[in-house]
């Protein structure tokens, strides 16, 4: 049978010609078709800006640097996320640390966000919305105000998500900015891609700069009058770089295929629901040895269908489990090993354990889902699970 990866992207005859018409067209690297995804993108998510960069890594780092995170300062992460959320301030050349996870959600709470920053001066927070599911916001954002610091919602998973006040995800009713990802296996595929949110157009135009080496060509942000002709005006071959900055641009091939896909959005967000749907009727039976993850707080678009399993009271190795079912064309796979395990962390902040993160990643496992599924594949998916636990389903 066809192999069911944990995750494949949708690409339909629509967005192959939107991808063939910008490699048709004048432009191939940052032109309108980014300008459009951005405009487009910031309406559907309720932001005043969207900026388009090359990676949701790169939209955190850029925002962080946007809000001046820099050495001396202090970034609260959540244990369990991908790299990129913790990495992220520390290219920034701050320090990091974990906060601990609800063991049911794998996010972070205000109570254990609550408890990293016991002490500490902390400059930013960046919460994570776990395979869609909304983080309490309101909640982390009372704390973080408390302590004096900012948020960036880590938001990669969480397109198309609707938080617990009724505003989309992106809408940043609490935070400062919110970044999302485009890579195939996300809900909007863009081949690689992300995008920060955000309300600030100052801070939007700073943005703009700094995923394009730091440079301006506006007069009015220039200094020094060689840079002018007689009439005060810019000459024409004129730009600045006003502070140091990278190229982190989107292309329009990208841009093109982003386009063409967040029109899908409501559609891949409502196949994606009700494959969970069946996913949560059909897991059933398998309880309590087996149960999808919590979905937290608002309405999440999910990205992953994550399920928590007793592999000890099952009896069985979750590697087993993984390798049983890969035998039987049925690819799973872990969001996340806790970010303190890492080598990179170890080595700057020596050994650390978490309770909840270490519950949550002890017993996770993320399942195929993706708008391509057919119905009769959740079927597959959990007859294949079952027989790798030895357990029989009716």
């Amino acid at each position: 049978m066809t192999p069911l990866p944990y995750g494949r992207q949708l690409i339909e005859d629509d967005d192959i010609a939107a991808v063939v018409a910008a490699l048709r067209s004048d432009f191939l690297a940052h032109g309108p078709r980014v300008t459009a995804f951005e405009q487009a993108f910031a309406r559907v998510v309720g932001a005043r800006e969207a900026v388009a960069c090359s990676s949701a890594s790169t939209a955190l780092l850029l925002a962080l640097l946007a809000l001046d995170v820099g050495p001396g300062d202090l970034c609260v992460a959540p244990a369990i996320t991908f790299l990129s959320t913790a990495t992220a301030p520390l290219l920034c050349g701050a320090d990091i640390a974990f906060a601990d996870v609800d063991p049911k959600t794998g996010l972070m709470t205000p109570d254990t966000l609550a408890r990293a920053i016991a002490g500490r001066r902390v400059k930013a927070v960046a919460p994570v919305h776990l395979g869609g599911r909304i983080a309490d916001m309101a909640g982390l954002a009372d704390v973080a105000r408390a302590a004096g610091a900012v948020m960036v919602e880590d938001a990669a998973h969480a397109v198309g998500g609707i938080d617990a006040s009724g505003a989309p995800v992106g809408a940043c009713r609490h935070s400062e900015a919110a970044c999302y990802s485009f890579h195939p296996v996300k809900t909007l595929a863009a081949g690689e891609g992300g995008m920060i949110a955000l309300n600030d157009p100052l801070r939007a135009a700073r943005l703009r700069r700094l995923r394009n080496h730091g440079v301006t060509h506006d007069a009015a942000l220039m200094t020094g009058a060689a840079w002018l002709d007689q009439a005060g005006e810019r000459k024409p071959w004129v730009y600045q770089q006003l502070e140091l900055g990278f190229n982190y641009r989107m292309d329009e091939m990208s841009a093109a295929l982003g386009l063409s896909q967040l029109g899908k959005l409501s559609r891949f967000v409502a196949r994606r629901a009700a494959l969970s749907g069946l996913y949560d009727q059909a897991l059933a039976p398998l309880a309590p040895l087996v149960r999808p993850v919590a979905l937290g707080v608002g309405r999440p678009a999910l990205h992953l269908y994550q399920v928590l399993i007793d592999f000890d009271a099952a009896g069985v190795l979750r590697e087993g489990v993984m390798r049983r079912m890969a035998a039987a064309g049925v690819m799973v796979q872990v969001h996340y090993i806790p970010l303190y395990r890492h080598p990179s962390f170890i080595a700057r902040y020596g050994e650390e354990r978490l309770a909840g993160a270490e519950t949550f990643y002890d017993r996770v496992l993320a399942l195929p889902l993706f708008p391509a599924m057919a119905d009769s594949d959740v079927a597959r998916v959990v007859a294949a699970l079952g027989q790798a636990l030895g357990l029989s389903i009716s």
